[in-house]
Order: structure tokens, then sequence, then C-alpha cells
């Protein structure tokens, strides 16, 4: 029980910074750089977008998508394994395959942009193709990140097999 306790609060840890992350992203980051003229927003998204690819990003991105899998079968009996098996199918679709397959290609193809050799046309017409579609995938996906980490923090306080009942962990 101390293995699975253990997992289930850096599960989350990790969770919770993602969902982090993708909240100053939505009532700060996001609302700065649209603020921004198109040539200077494509800039900053682009350079955001090659800085986040660091380990300490990977560490919760990667590693909430493995865990979260690992804490629910820990759990596999106990009451809060659907919580945690909900939080990681969430996660994994809601997250991880928003990101990977809608975040992701956005990112790719502003990084393919030249900005520098763009007419402002094409500054324009790539800002249009990219803000509004990244925002709302990015929308998608903290929400799920979210959601995520609710069901994994009632695991967390979910500590009576016996009866079902959500408690405080300290009486």
């Amino acid at each position: 029980m101390l293995i699975s306790n253990l997992v289930l609060l850096i599960t989350a840890l990790s969770v919770a910074l993602i969902t982090g992350l993708w909240y100053a992203y939505s009532c700060s980051v996001n609302l700065g750089l649209g603020k921004l003229p198109d040539r200077e927003y494509l800039i900053g998204m682009q350079s955001i977008n090659r800085e986040i690819l660091n380990p300490v990003f990977f560490a919760t991105f990667m590693g909430s998508l493995l865990l979260l899998p690992v804490c629910a079968w820990l759990n596999y009996g106990h009451p809060r394994f659907i919580f945690l098996l909900t939080a990681s199918a969430i996660y994994a679709i809601g997250v991880f395959g928003v990101t990977v397959g809608g975040n992701v290609p956005l990112n790719n193809a502003l990084d393919a942009f030249n900005i520098h050799s763009s007419t402002a046309q094409e500054i324009v017409h790539q800002r249009l193709n990219f803000e509004q579609p990244w925002n709302k995938l990015h929308h998608i996906r903290a929400i799920a990140s979210l959601i995520s980490l609710v069901l994994v923090l009632i695991a967390c306080i979910y500590n009576s097999p016996a009866t079902g009942s959500i408690e405080p962990p300290l009486k």
C-alpha cells in the first residue's frame, strides 16, 4: 500500500504540474501573445514552441501519461481504481492525443514557416491558420487535464475501501 500511495502522490504532482502549465497558457501566455501584431505573435509562438521541448516538460507531460495507468494498475481492486482508470483515459485522449494529433502538427507547420522572408499577407494568413485552431485545441487539453487532475485528487482522498466513502486522509 505504501508503494501505491507514493506512486499516487507522484502522479498527482505530475498531473498538477501539467494542468498548471496549461492553465498559465490559458490565462496569461495566450492572452498576452494574442495582443501582439501578427509578425511578433508568430515569432513569439515559434520561440515558445521550440523552448518547451525540454527535459522538464517531457518528464511531466510523458510522465503523467505513464504514471496514470501504472497508478491505476497498482490500485486495482480498490474503489479509487475507477477514478484513476478514467483519469488515465481522459489524459491519454484529451491531453496527449490532442497535443500530438493537433497542437504538435500546428507547431511544426509554424516552425517551418519562414517569417523573415514572408510577405505581410503570408504572415496574416499563417496567423489565421494557426492561432484559432491551436487555442481551441489547447482549451480542450487544458480542460481534459483539469478533469484528470480532479479525478486523481479524488483518488488521493478516497481511503475507505470498505465503505467506499470519500474521507479526509487524516482524522
